[in-house]
């Protein structure tokens, strides 16, 4: 069975990370432990807190006491921002060839894909890190 909504691993390793790090006390967490929580490849979530390194979201400090924690504040930390990191700009095209308008006159689809994209988007871009740490059923570690 396919998914509507399809998110990359690495998209849904950068949200749920995030997300992770803002439930932390202390604001720290280190990789090894957030791919164990998500039963997730270290090393490719390794890859994931790179790029959300560079990007400047997390920091990252080494040593005995290192790990990762949050660069920015997560009320001002949305998914849309996220996501489009992690995949490009997020199209919300009307068509399931990808065009911005049905080659035909009637869509099989009728009006399900714009207003289904469209309400994706909205929720990603008027949803923070801090709105999902606090509605999360994780806890605080």
């Amino acid at each position: 069975m396919a998914d509507i909504v399809k998110i990359s691993d690495a998209t849904a390793l950068a949200m749920h990370s995030l997300v992770h790090l803002a439930l932390q006390n202390d604001g720290m967490s280190t990789t090894a432990n957030i791919a164990e929580v998500f039963g997730a490849s270290r090393h490719h979530l390794a890859k994931v807190h790179q790029k959300l390194t560079r990007e400047g979201y997390i920091k990252s400090s080494r040593g005995p006491a290192g790990g990762v924690s949050l660069a920015k504040d997560a009320g001002e930390i949305t998914l849309l921002e996220i996501y489009e990191v992690m995949e490009g700009s997020m199209l919300c095209k009307p068509c399931l060839f990808g065009k911005d308008e049905c080659p035909r006159n009637d869509c099989v689809m009728g009006d399900l894909l714009p207003g289904l994209a469209q309400q994706v988007r909205d929720y990603f871009e008027n949803t923070t890190i801090a709105q999902l740490a606090q509605e999360s059923k994780w806890g605080r570690s």
